[in-house]
């Protein structure tokens, strides 16, 4: 993606059928569902991102029910008194199961279902919690808004404002309570906003991010209430498109420096071993100006792997990423080497410590890591 979460939100259409019918059962959702079977939809009768188009705000912070699939996405590295670090992932999805509303009276009627993923890696005790919930888009239980901007699912929420949002989610004793704020302007990410993801029009999303916002709030790890600071990263998308039938998965990077500039970029793997084309990214620098990065434009060397105990995945787990024309060379390193997610889907996505050089000079930061499709 974008983070590229382009799949990661149709991942779960796979267990829809069942969910459509059923509220949530209390009991969390531990499926691994295929990418290649998720992506496999139908997607005639929804909206196609075909062609740059402008964004209007705060409008574009809501939904749009018309494509198939959407999310907001948000992502954080934070620190408690003594340092202490903390990184969060709180993520919610829309799914269309049909491109039309059917004519039916029942208040339960609706063809938006809504996905929510939650994980805080707590580096201090090695330890990561992983949570999913889904609901259907009816009576209250879960939907989005613009105005005033408004997603969730359940007690689990992003509101306030689509640019300072508060978060809140909470399962048993794990929770976060923050509040964050765009210090730089909303990046148009690909073409103006327009994010290719293979040569068949409308196989895109409208795809932008807030790349630093300062985070503060409240971290709870058991009877642990950790009043915390930071930086998050927050990217939206939506999208009527799937991977193509030669690709694999994707691995997405997204590094908050602390010079001041920002990298995204997203490395799309092809069944053969090889990268698409497509592959692609963004650096932007202090006064927010973002700068595109085609495939050609970023290196990235994986240094070491790391196996699941529980799926028996190989994942990479230590990189180093290049950006010759910026005379970046970064070396990403995870706080905690277990960060995968088995909730609707299996993934890895975790928080990582970023060191390296700009040109002569030392750097450091922090980011977060995507990691989809291994083991398939």
């Amino acid at each position: 993606m974008s983070r590229i979460a382009i799949g990661a939100v149709a991942l779960l259409v796979a267990a829809a059928g069942l969910l459509a019918l059923w509220p949530r059962p209390r009991a969390p959702i531990q499926a691994a569902v295929s990418v290649r079977a998720a992506l496999a939809d139908e997607r005639a009768g929804f909206a196609r991102a075909a062609a740059p188009r402008p964004f209007d705000f705060p409008a574009d912070h809501g939904p749009h029910p018309d494509f198939r699939t959407e999310w907001w996405y948000y992502t954080g590295n934070l620190r408690a008194a003594g340092g202490r670090h903390v990184g969060f992932q709180l993520t919610f999805f829309r799914v269309a199961l049909a491109p039309t509303e059917a004519s039916r009276t029942s208040a339960w009627a609706t063809r938006q279902l809504y996905f929510a993923h939650f994980a805080v890696t707590d580096t201090a005790n090695g330890r990561f919690h992983a949570f999913s919930r889904t609901a259907r888009g009816a009576l209250g239980v879960a939907g989005a808004a613009a105005a005033p901007f408004r997603v969730w699912v359940e007690d689990w929420s992003a509101e306030g404002s689509g640019a300072s949002p508060r978060l809140h989610a909470r399962e048993g004793d794990v929770a976060i309570d923050l509040e964050l704020s765009a210090t730089k302007p909303a990046v148009l990410q690909g073409e103006r906003g327009l994010s290719r993801k293979g040569p068949e029009p409308g196989n895109a999303s409208y795809y932008y991010s807030f790349t630093r916002m300062p985070a503060r709030g409240v971290v709870r790890l058991g009877a642990e209430a950790l009043t915390v600071t930071g930086e998050a990263w927050m990217d939206r998308e939506w999208s009527t498109s799937g991977l193509g039938a030669d690709l694999q998965g994707w691995d997405w990077f997204a590094l908050q420096l602390d010079d001041g500039r920002e990298l995204m970029f997203y490395r799309l793997r092809r069944r053969d071993g090889t990268l698409d084309r497509f592959s692609a990214g963004t650096l932007v620098a202090p006064d927010g100006t973002a700068r595109p990065l085609a495939e050609g434009d970023v290196t990235v060397e994986t240094l070491a792997h790391w196996t699941s105990p529980r799926s028996g995945v190989r994942y990479p787990a230590r990189w180093r990423l290049a950006v010759p024309s910026a005379e970046l060379r970064l070396t990403l390193e995870p706080h905690v080497a277990d960060q995968e997610l088995r909730v609707n889907t299996r993934y890895w996505e975790g928080a990582v410590a970023v060191t390296g050089t700009a040109g002569a000079w030392s750097i450091k930061g922090h980011g977060y890591v995507e990691l989809v499709g291994y083991g398939e």
